[in-house]
């Protein structure tokens, strides 16, 4: 691929969300996707406009982050942003999924409802996992084409209406089955090569694969998810899709300068000084009856946590030599509540989301 293909480069995050209507967020377990997702759809929700997050692996983390009971399959709004915004969210179900589907452009639902009731909808989807991905993504692609007024049926197709939603974020599957979960049209290759189904494939691969869409990867300064993000983009770029942006979660700001953290990481503290520090702090004179002992545990600490430091600024490094554009959130320490994601999103504004 060309660069206008694969997207913005390095230094331009403002560029990796600017156009961009669809945003498939992924990354390795742990790295806090979910957070990251629901931060990146109130950010974009700030600017006044109506913003879809849809979450596709039934875990209901969104539910669970907002501290809402599970969602039902729904477009719910649960988040109201800045100068009139507000995020909807949507769990989707790949039952409920074909359920519409078949009502959308068959008005069956009746018929879907009987084939839920056999399983045979669960058993498809279990047999055909390609099934349940095109069934997924085909919900939050659709979201995507909708206009205002419409009444998601197929036969809707206005032109000339503002869309429904000004963007839509998916919180995607991880790193290790994005591939092949936005890789719908080859997994559906087996099961059906015309038709409906293949049409519908169609359909969510156009969205997919257009200039609308981009896909951003969380990652940790840690050796394993940035390896999976390496290893995710390359994929991602071998598939034609559009790179966005990598969301590096969880940064802590450095407790030490660089001269402090050179000496920690070499062993050469200055113990006599640490010793002083231990005296300023008043602690309890039965501790500093053996401060020799206390200072070397306290000389220890703050090295291992030096070259915690370096590891981190190394794994930093790798992940600017992917030549994407890098944005960051910090980690936090009190746990996630509403209060926290409207701070993570006003950092994600900060750095050219929405813009």
């Amino acid at each position: 691929m060309n660069d206008r293909e694969q997207g913005p480069r390095e230094g331009d995050p403002a560029a990796a969300f600017a156009g961009a209507r669809l945003h498939i967020v992924t990354g390795k377990g742990g790295t806090g996707k979910t957070t990251a997702a629901t931060a990146l759809a109130l950010s974009l929700a700030s600017r006044g406009g109506r913003v879809l997050l849809v979450e596709v692996e039934g875990r209901q983390g969104v539910a669970t982050l907002l501290g809402s009971p599970s969602l039902p399959y729904e477009e719910r709004e649960m988040i109201s942003a800045p100068n009139g915004g507000s995020v909807h969210v949507l769990a989707a179900d790949a039952e409920a999924a074909l359920l519409e589907y078949l009502e959308m452009f068959y008005g069956m639902r009746r018929a879907g409802q009987a084939l839920t009731k056999l399983g045979a909808v669960d058993f498809a989807t279990t047999i055909a996992p390609g099934l349940r991905d095109v069934l997924l993504t085909g919900k939050a692609t659709e979201a995507v084409r909708r206009r205002a007024g419409a009444r998601r049926r197929a036969t809707d197709t206005r032109s000339d209406a503002p869309f429904h939603y000004d963007a839509v974020v998916m919180d995607a599957p991880p790193t290790g089955r994005i591939g092949r979960f936005l890789n719908v049209n080859s997994e559906v290759a087996g099961l059906a090569k015309v038709g409906p189904i293949r049409n519908h494939a169609d359909r969510v691969m156009e969205v997919i694969r257009s200039a609308q869409t981009r896909v951003h990867f969380v990652t940790a300064l840690e050796e394993m998810p940035a390896q999976e993000t390496r290893d995710g983009i390359a994929e991602i770029g071998e598939l034609g899709l559009n790179l966005g942006a990598v969301v590096v979660n969880m940064v802590a700001a450095p407790l030490l300068d660089e001269t402090d953290l050179a000496a920690a990481a070499a062993a050469d503290l200055d113990t006599a000084e640490l010793a002083s520090g231990l005296k300023a702090a008043r602690l309890d004179p039965a501790l500093l009856e053996h401060h020799e002992e206390l200072v070397a545990d306290l000389a220890g600490e703050v090295r291992a946590y030096a070259l915690r430091h370096r590891l981190e600024e190394r794994v930093r490094g790798e992940l600017e030599a992917l030549g994407r554009p890098l944005v960051e959130l910090p980690r936090l320490e009190g746990g996630v509540d509403r209060a926290a994601l409207a701070d993570l999103a006003r950092r994600l504004t900060e750095q050219g989301v929405g813009r």
